[in-house]
């Protein structure tokens, strides 16, 4: 009757382990760990910064929307992420995290990777929804280019001063 009731206990504790529920609440920045999934710089712009929290509970950090929809590129992502997810964006204003895909974005932000797009909660004469900025940012229209030119880096880092981004992370 004991090996039975143990037998029980263990699947009990099995099954149980099984179902827990993955928190998607928004995670604090490390600002002396976490870095961007894709190009691997520090995170410095809470008001910028992207998280994305897959089914496991897993955190993939970006410092940029723009590195998040490079990202979103691959189909590792879409592996990653799995069915249930969630991504949280610094509000542009605030600073405070609001959900990414209910979000509006505008254009002509000064950005950490400088793709140009602030988000905020409320709409406005002009902003874009989460589909349609990861779509123009798949279109090329960033403000990344003048932002290369100005910090006087290259995307291959050949220049030996320049951003080395992960394989096949930094698209256009």
């Amino acid at each position: 009757m004991k090996k039975f009731a143990l037998i029980i206990s263990f699947m009990l504790i099995a099954l149980s382990s099984c179902n827990h529920e993955v928190d998607f609440t928004p995670r604090k920045i490390n600002f002396e760990r976490d870095v961007c999934y894709v190009c691997k710089m520090g995170l410095d712009a809470p008001k910028y910064n992207v998280q994305a929290i897959n089914h496991l509970g897993e955190v993939r950090w970006y410092d940029d929307i723009g590195c998040m929809a490079e990202d979103m590129r691959d189909q590792d992502f879409n592996t990653w992420k799995g069915e249930k997810y969630k991504i949280w964006i610094g509000d542009a204003d605030t600073g405070k995290w609001i959900d990414a895909e209910k979000a509006w974005y505008r254009f002509g932000d000064r950005t950490p990777m400088g793709y140009g797009y602030g988000a905020v909660k409320d709409k406005k004469e002009g902003y874009f929804d989460f589909e349609t900025t990861i779509k123009r940012i798949d279109e090329g229209k960033t403000k990344r280019a003048e932002f290369i030119k100005k910090k006087k880096m290259s995307m291959s880092g050949k220049d030996g001063g320049g951003m080395k981004c992960a394989p096949g992370k930094c698209g256009k």
